[in-house]
């Protein structure tokens, strides 16, 4: 599907998350599960993407994790502990073993066995009847089966508690202003750290007893406008459930190809024309979250918005608008041209038209 002569593009956590994200949409997961480069795809259609952080984020972003993790990770191990273990003995001293290894596979060969030597200290300390002490793995590299095939995972962190736990931390340099931050990016950070989970759970696994995984993850970001550090508990199990569950789906991605017509093929390199028809045999579900998560999302702006589909204005317009799917169904509902006026949706839309015409007349001489 990719092309003959075109390398799979392997998936990260940020892709993974995406597909949590917008679980209803068959473009994604067939262009993901093939392999294709999206933003390639994207060029090639006409609508480069603007996908991505800007290298200012990137430089701000890199300075604000060293700071964190300054000291042997003092500071991240005491949010840590004040966040998500208050009652484990205080992360004094704690193991920063080296990950450093040849090669995502050497990498992630090391991380689990950095992984099982501080379960395994853990549980030798609670046999004694002590506490164990804290282990601090810093962008350990993990491995999660994506349709047969490793996907190499990269966290921020993974802390292992004494009691031979597991957590997950994120690090983000977006702000944190009165203890809050911005919904949306939490949201987007909680699926990331959820694929990270799951990906742990798959390592745990493997260990004889196998540690238990956190499914509080914690996120640490600037406090206010200041550059010190401040950290939130973030539950990802929800996100994590979704995110098993698109994974599943694409073990099933034949499914989605058996639908779409023969010797279609999704290369950078076919005419713009032929690439079009392949891109839109597989249907899409835009939204416009899509912007800030998919390489493709131009493209299916500008598709949506030229059918008058209703998803361009968001999810939560669309659920509300129930069995009317274009703009136009709407205007005419509103109208009173088409449409069951027993339908809670036309009813409300006839009423705010109704509304608006009072107070649009109310307002002329």
């Amino acid at each position: 599907m990719r092309g003959p002569d075109t390398p799979a593009k392997a998936l990260d956590a940020r892709a993974l998350a995406a597909l949590a994200a917008n679980p209803g949409c068959k473009r994604r997961a067939i262009l993901d599960g093939a392999g294709v480069n999206k933003a390639a795809l994207a060029g090639a259609l006409g609508s480069p993407s603007a996908f991505g952080q800007s290298q200012f984020a990137l430089t701000r972003g890199n300075a604000f994790e060293t700071k964190v993790k300054a000291d042997g990770g003092a500071e991240l191990l005491r949010l840590v502990h004040e966040r998500l273990d208050p009652a484990a003995p205080p992360p004094a001293g704690a193991a920063v073993p080296d990950l450093s290894a040849i090669g995502p596979e050497g990498r992630t060969a090391r991380t689990a066995l950095a992984l099982r030597e501080a379960a395994a200290a853990a549980a030798e300390a609670a046999d004694a009847g002590g506490a164990g002490g804290w282990t601090l793995l810093g962008h350990p590299m993990i491995a999660l089966d994506v349709a047969g095939s490793p996907a190499f995972l990269e966290p921020d962190a993974v802390v292992v508690h004494p009691d031979g736990s597991w957590t997950v931390v994120e690090i983000k340099s977006f702000p944190m202003l009165d203890g809050a931050a911005d919904p949306a990016k939490v949201g987007a950070a909680a699926r990331q750290a959820a694929v990270y989970v799951l990906a742990l759970e798959e390592v745990a696994a493997r260990l004889e007893p196998a540690p238990r995984v956190r499914h509080r993850v914690l996120l640490v970001c600037p406090k206010d406008f200041s550059n010190l550090p401040t950290a939130s508990a973030v539950d990802v199990r929800k996100q994590r459930a979704v995110t098993r569950r698109q994974l599943a789906r694409l073990t099933r991605i034949q499914e989605i190809a058996d639908a779409l017509p023969d010797g279609v093929c999704f290369s950078p390199e076919l005419p713009a024309e032929q690439l079009t028809q392949a891109v839109e045999a597989v249907p899409a579900a835009y939204a416009p979250e899509c912007l800030a998560a998919c390489e493709l999302a131009f493209h299916c702006r500008d598709r949506s918005r030229a059918a008058g589909a209703v998803t361009s204005l968001g999810r939560s317009v669309r659920a509300e608008l129930g069995g009317l799917s274009t703009v136009e169904d709407v205007l005419a509902a509103a109208r009173g041209e088409a449409g069951d006026p027993r339908d809670p949706a036309v009813a409300a839309l006839r009423r705010a038209a109704e509304l608006r015409r009072e107070a649009l007349g109310s307002m002329c001489p």
